[in-house]
């Protein structure tokens, strides 16, 4: 095997289509692009995404209001160690509003684990994670929702 004598295998190289040369060629005049349109005219063959043929396209006829929820701002986070600042018993959501660790907009309030509690609480009424569930019920208190 000489390096001179190297060549591709056989049909692993086609010839270059040469188009619009003349009509004995078979590719002449509109060199298969058909008549007009925009795929027959040059450097517009690429239309952009989302285009429809001049239909209103999908993303300017849906709305562009992003979801909002109407509950976000019904539900009040109390965090596990803002409870110690209350007297220990039975805690509901009045008792969060008049220590002013819920705002009185709130229609109710949900205890999330942060920090420690020592004392013993009854949280009635009131929304409580798993991990905040757990450290309310290990200092001896309990949650009814």
């Amino acid at each position: 095997m000489k390096l001179n004598t190297l060549k591709p295998a056989e049909g692993a190289r086609k010839d270059r289509v040469r188009v619009g040369r003349g009509i004995g060629s078979g590719l002449g005049k509109t060199a298969g692009r058909g008549h007009k349109g925009s795929y027959a005219r040059t450097g517009k063959g690429k239309i952009k995404p989302g285009f429809e043929g001049g239909q209103m396209p999908m993303q300017r006829r849906l709305p562009k209001i992003g979801f909002r929820s109407r509950t976000k701002n019904d539900t009040a986070e109390v965090l596990l160690y803002q409870l110690e600042r209350l007297e220990a018993g039975e805690i509901d959501i009045a008792a969060l509003r008049a220590a002013k660790l819920v705002p009185a907009t709130a229609r109710q309030a949900k205890v999330v684990k942060k920090g420690e509690v020592s004392k013993r609480f009854v949280l009635k009424g009131v929304l409580a994670t798993a991990g905040a569930k757990a450290a309310i019920e290990a200092a001896g208190g309990s949650v009814t929702e």
